[in-house]
């Protein structure tokens, strides 16, 4: 269906050096803008973030330091992104959530105020989630064809899961799977190691995603001022933070992640423990 405009809509994507919109930086901005009589404009740049790009942030994009050491900055770059995007209502996936964010407060450090009050922002990926419900209720309406009558009944739940499980299993059997990596499989087996290999989160070492794991199987920190580095790293350097998570309102199954990395790091020698 051809949109209906009344003046343009650009849609963009960014690829940053990581997810902290205060912290990080974009390196590469990529917009598409759609004209109210159906022309389309492109614009695609490279940027210097002024830092090293995290070697599991490249793993994610593909983008090196090397890439973008003779590229423009954003601060060069924002008076032609700025009039590139003047009068336009912006869309992009997850972008309400992140993409202008980032975007504006790149603006913001260049000295440049970019309105947002007069601009429509539309994201795709909201209009999916909420058209596509995740819950348990459309997941049995859509695998089982049918309605769960008692939902949020512990019992009820309890067996709509269970059918949902029998007909994904036939649903997906022959279906191929694409990974990050590019690998292709098909994992959805009846095979309780095959199901469990493919539905739990192997990129966090806790149980709630404070603690990462990285392209190169190491603990990473997901979150503040250490974020993206090294638990182990992190520890040897500062032992002062092992003790402060200690002590901090983290889940205990996560104390129970880093004191395991800690008292390795220290059966190698690497730090004193202070526990």
């Amino acid at each position: 269906m051809k949109l209906n405009l009344t003046r343009p809509l650009a849609f963009f994507d960014l690829e940053t050096t990581g997810v902290n919109v205060v912290a990080d930086r974009i390196v590469e901005i990529a917009i598409y803008k759609v004209k109210p009589d159906g022309s389309t404009e492109s614009l695609s740049k490279l940027v210097n973030p002024g830092r090293p790009i995290p070697p599991e942030v490249t793993a994610i994009h593909g983008i090196k330091d090397e890439d973008v050491k003779d590229a423009p900055t954003f601060a060069q770059l924002a008076p032609t992104l700025d009039k590139f995007l003047a009068n336009c209502d912006l869309a992009g996936y997850n972008s309400n959530k992140f993409d202008v964010p980032m975007l504006i407060e790149e603006f913001l450090r260049c000295g440049i105020n970019f309105d947002l009050k007069k601009r429509r922002l539309i994201d795709v990926q909201n209009i999916f989630h909420k058209m596509e419900q995740r819950t348990l209720k459309a997941a049995y309406k859509f695998y089982c064809g049918k309605e769960l009558i008692d939902a949020h009944e512990a019992e009820a739940d309890t067996r709509a899961t269970f059918e949902i499980l029998e007909a994904q299993l036939d649903r997906y059997k022959d279906t191929e799977f694409t990974d990050r990596d590019g690998n292709v499989s098909k994992p959805v087996q009846n095979d309780m190691e095959a199901l469990y290999q493919f539905s739990y989160n192997h990129q966090h070492a806790d149980l709630v995603g404070h603690i990462g794991i990285n392209r190169q199987g190491k603990e990473v920190f997901n979150f503040g001022k250490n974020k993206g580095r090294e638990v182990e790293e992190v520890f040897k350097k500062e032992p002062q933070y092992y003790d402060w998570m200690m002590n901090a309102d983290f889940p205990l199954s996560t104390k129970n992640v880093i004191t395991t990395i800690y008292l390795r790091g220290k059966s190698q020698g690497q730090f004193i423990f202070k526990g």
